[in-house]
């Protein structure tokens, strides 16, 4: 509504014009108009009548307006609260006991009515209002109660009843999610799960067998799969003479698991008519975005098995692997035909850099050395610059690195890991020995800045592992990375070419990883070791190289005198820090002990760890236990490092690991 003149001016501020009205009367009295004088008097105190009366009215009105608004407000709040389409509960925090909840509330727990009597938790046991005190405004799991599935949100309010009284109460609101979770539980369970299914020793159980029993051992194992795959509603089909290829539902994969794979045991049941049982290599590929990285993870899953070994299972994932079985000894699948093939692929590398850099694992030992040695030999028959890339001060192969430093070929060829950096260029050749894993390296940094690199190892491939490189040769059914080089030189050196203290070198390798030619030896590593006797290598001179210090024997039976038999393992747990060399030998002497199957020395080291040494002369795989702790290795000697953790924590874990792998 339009207002008029006199509302628009008495609704403002009446004092100015009222001033000015004054002053006009005054003037008029003055000038001795009295009656014009008292005119304006009157008008002036009825305007001013007339502005209080119309003000008290307009304030009046304002408070009727303020109270009717505040009203609706209040009703609508209260009909929000009443009528909220999701189950809501109003409690207090320090006993969950209900101050106020809707009807639907009390409905999804079977109740008819509105209770105050009780608390949250009564009604519902899985209830916990913990998250809302951590000040999250919602559940991180969902809460299922009565067949339902609810996602909670809410917020913590303050309650006064009165100045000196406060309270916090925290409200709640239940959504139902169940058809949503159910769909995503579905989708989760139907992912696509591909296993690639080799068996391993193909060649050697099918040799100089008629056609008639390799069909029958080809069934045979055929019936395992399938039997194995007919409760998993799965896809088999057989693609390679000795791959399989199997498709199913992530559903599955918990039973695989808590079976533990049972079908590499079931495999064993097949054995050909010379009494080779048949093994299998399994590698499994899931969480993967759809079938073809399926595929793809499930055949690096199974070049890890074979890599490893073989006989066990291995799953990949988008983040990293997991290992199952693989505690029997690794099949010895190698070949002289590959072993020709990788040391011609060595030799082109070799030729084809500007110079060759090669680097063994941290503190190095004799087979780490041993086998950089042979790398030189081949080097220097194609007349390209080497170096052996070691710390020479932390080396544990200190008496065959001063001896090396003492010949004309070596005296320079030992060079830092920084050295080696500000040296290589862009055809520069890294050979990695004696480890597969870029952490154990003996510097992370020079890895990194190599285009190309080559990997010669006789340890069972690990989770991390180099996978990017130009030559991959992983064998760990070899005793040593030096067995491999002997073989290598074998091809490689057109005549021999090997220097004594070569050849004594790459010998103390194997004996060093051999226990002296009894552990982990085939008839390869005895012609192996044929060739270097025939290269001019002596016993007794590898020996010397291999003698201890007065000090370190003295230090070595200290330790064992704390040894303890627990099951089947010989544990010493020296207070004090020990060097590796010392460490080692101790647990190499324990295996000496009747009714030992393993031995470990775990001791604190100096930079705040402990350092834990293994070694197997039975069925044990020591590699396996040292995994879960952190470390690797192979079945007969592997280590482990635990950083950041006490000498009492360190040994409650290796109980542990001990315990889990014994009893699996």
């Amino acid at each position: 509504m339009k207002k008029n003149k006199s509302q628009r001016v008495f609704e403002a501020n009446t004092m100015p014009f009222l001033f000015f009205l004054v002053v006009f009367a005054v003037v008029t009295l003055i000038l001795k108009y009295y009656y014009l004088a008292a005119a304006e008097a009157a008008a002036i105190i009825a305007l001013v009548v007339y502005s209080v009366i119309n003000r008290g009215i307009k304030r009046k009105a304002l408070k009727a307006y303020i109270e009717s608004v505040t009203y609706d407000a209040e009703t609508a709040k209260n009909n929000t609260l009443l009528n909220f389409p999701l189950p809501i509960v109003v409690f207090r925090l320090n006993d969950s006991r209900i101050v106020w909840g809707n009807e639907m509330f009390f409905s999804i727990i079977g109740l008819s009515g509105l209770r105050t009597d009780t608390s949250v938790a009564e009604l519902i046991p899985e209830f916990s209002g913990k998250w809302l005190i951590e000040g999250k405004t919602q559940c991180p799991a969902l809460l299922e109660f009565n067949g339902r599935k609810y996602q909670i949100c809410g917020n913590i309010v303050r309650s006064a009843k009165d100045d000196d009284n406060q309270s916090f109460m925290g409200i709640a609101y239940f959504i139902d999610v169940t058809d949503y979770d159910d769909i995503r539980n579905e989708y989760e369970l139907s992912r696509p799960v591909a296993a690639v299914i080799t068996i391993d020793n193909y060649d050697e159980l099918m040799k100089n067998q008629p056609e008639r029993t390799r069909n029958d051992l080809r069934d045979a194992i055929g019936d395992r799969l399938s039997q194995w795959g007919e409760d998993k509603d799965c896809i088999l089909i057989r693609f390679d003479r000795d791959r399989y290829l199997m498709v199913f539902e992530e559903r599955n994969m918990p039973d695989i698991i808590a079976e533990k794979f049972q079908l590499l045991s079931e495999a064993h049941e097949v054995v050909n008519p010379g009494g080779i049982h048949a093994t299998l290599s399994i590698g499994i590929g899931r969480d993967a975005e759809g079938l073809s990285e399926a595929l793809s993870f499930a055949s690096l899953a199974s070049d890890m098995a074979l890599s490893r070994g073989g006989d066990q299972a291995v799953i990949k994932n988008r983040f990293n692997f997991e290992f199952f079985g693989g505690r029997k000894a690794e099949n010895g699948t190698r070949t002289k035909v590959r072993s020709r093939v990788m040391a011609n692929a060595l030799d082109s590398l070799i030729q084809d850099a500007s110079q060759v850099l090669v680097m063994g694992h941290r503190f190095s030992d004799m087979d780490s050395i041993g086998s950089a040695v042979a790398v030189c030999c081949i080097a220097r028959k194609n007349k390209v610059k080497v170096h052996i890339v070691a710390d020479t001060e932390k080396t544990l192969a200190k008496p065959l690195v001063n001896l090396l430093k003492k010949t004309a070929e070596y005296k320079d060829v030992f060079v830092s890991a920084q050295d080696a950096i500000l040296a290589a260029d862009s055809k520069t050749l890294l050979v990695v020995v004696d480890t597969n894993r870029p952490e154990q390296v003996e510097d992370l940094r020079l890895l990194q800045s190599c285009n190309k690199v080559a990997v010669i190892d006789h340890h069972r491939r690990a989770a991390t592992y180099i996978d990017d490189a130009d030559l991959s040769y992983i064998e760990p059914s070899a005793s040593s990375t030096c067995e491999l080089m002997t073989e290598m030189l074998e091809v490689a050196l057109d005549e021999p070419k090997l220097l004594k203290y070569e050849a004594e070198a790459i010998m103390a390798g194997i004996i060093l990883d051999t226990k002296s030619f009894t552990l982990r030896t085939n008839d390869r590593t005895f012609d192996a070791a044929a060739f270097l006797r025939r290269a001019g290598a002596d016993t007794v001179d590898v020996k010397k190289l291999m003698q201890n210090g007065m000090e370190q024997t003295v230090e070595k039976y200290r330790v064992l005198q704390g040894a303890k038999l627990y099951r089947s393992f010989a544990i010493a747990i020296p207070d004090e820090p020990q060097t590796r060399i010392v460490a080692a030998q101790a647990a190499d002497e324990l295996l000496n002990v009747a009714g030992v199957d393993a031995s470990m020395v775990m001791y604190p080291n100096s930079e705040g760890g402990v350092f834990v040494s293994a070694r197997s002369i039975g069925d044990v795989n020591v590699q396996l236990i040292m995994e879960s702790l952190g470390g690797g290795g192979n079945r007969a000697a592997a280590a482990a490092q635990i950083d950041n953790v006490s000498l009492e924590e360190a040994t409650k874990r290796l109980y542990t690991a001990i315990d889990e792998y014994m009893d699996s």
